[in-house]
Order: structure tokens, then C-alpha cells, then sequence
């Protein structure tokens, strides 16, 4: 039988920090270190998601959006969301760190072929726990999870509308729009 030693954050921020290290996208999750690896068509579903959450929080004046390049903090665990977004009112200033100390208040994260179903589900509870509205985005099957703090699951379908909740009130976008036509 063997034992699969976890690591501690600083382990991971060390082993992160390395010169080898310095063009992979590494998460930690569970006290694993895992490599994020998306494909273009994830790729692309982000950017579309990206490009409605950002006009919207430009417009409105919100805070700020970061893309598959933002990490942050969230329950103790170094997350890389595909889509970001802080308030302003919860974080007026604007942190020059690799890994935001705060977690978002939306985080929008795009399934890969690669990422395990165990890491998936580790995320959604520590985000959930930390406060942020998650929305999974399932490319495959065109659907949407959505975990808002304090509140079921809910999946969106092709045919449904995704909404800010109260992290964007006002935020909508149609789940068809969020897809690459084929």
C-alpha cells in the first residue's frame, strides 16, 4: 500500500517558483500539485465568457476581471479559474502578487479532458466555501453548474440563461451564446 504524501502551500509555492516551472500553469488542489492543460475548444469557451463578464463589469464599473493567468487563494488551496472577478468593494486595491490573497467573487472554470472528476468536485466545495459563485462550464455536453453559496446546484442547459446572481446583478447571457458554433 502506498501513502501519497499532500504538501503544504509553501511547498507548493516553492516547488511553483522554479525556474523549470516558470511557463506551466500549476494549481495546488487537495495538497497536490496539478499542471492545468486546456484545449482550444475550452480555450474558447472561456474567451467568450470572458469577453461578456469583462464588458459588463467595464460598463458598470464593478472591479476587476483576470483571465487563465489570475491565481488565487481560495480556502487555503492556489486555484487558476479560467474567468475571474473581484469587486471593488472587496478588494479596492489592486494586489501585485502571483496568487491573489482573496478569493473571487465569480470564478468560471471550463472542463478539460484532463481534469480529474475528484479535482472538479475539491474545487467546487472550496470555492463554494469560500464564498464564491462558480459557474462549471461542461463543453461537452453544453451545460452549466452553477454553485452559489447557500443554495443547490443548479445546471443550465443550451436553452437556458445564465445569470450574475448577486455577484453581477443585471449580468445575463444565454447559454447557446457561450458555446462555439459549430
Amino acid at each position: 500500500m502506498s501513502v501519497q504524501t499532500r504538501l503544504s502551500v509553501e511547498e507548493f509555492e516553492r516547488i511553483a517558483a522554479l525556474p523549470e516551472n516558470a511557463h506551466k500553469r500549476l494549481e495546488f488542489i487537495g495538497g497536490e500539485i496539478v499542471e492545468v492543460v486546456s484545449n482550444s475548444d475550452a480555450s474558447e469557451i472561456a474567451a467568450n465568457l470572458l469577453a461578456a463578464i469583462q464588458v459588463f463589469v467595464k460598463a458598470h464599473n464593478l472591479g476587476r476581471v483576470t483571465g487563465a493567468d489570475g491565481g488565487y487563494r481560495v480556502s487555503g488551496e492556489d486555484y487558476i479559474p479560467d474567468v475571474g472577478f473581484i469587486s471593488k468593494s472587496r478588494q479596492p486595491q489592486r494586489p501585485h502578487v502571483t496568487w491573489n490573497p482573496l478569493a473571487p467573487d465569480l470564478a468560471v472554470e471550463v472542463v478539460s479532458p484532463t481534469d480529474r472528476p475528484q479535482h472538479i468536485a475539491d474545487k467546487a466545495v472550496n470555492y463554494v466555501l469560500a464564498g464564491t459563485l462558480l459557474w462549471y462550464v461542461y463543453p461537452d455536453e453544453r451545460q452549466v453548474k452553477v454553485y452559489a453559496p447557500g443554495q443547490p446546484v443548479k445546471t443550465l442547459s443550451i436553452n437556458d440563461v445564465l445569470d450574475g446572481g448577486q455577484v453581477l446583478p443585471g449580468f445575463t447571457l444565454a447559454v447557446k451564446d457561450i458555446f462555439p458554433t459549430e
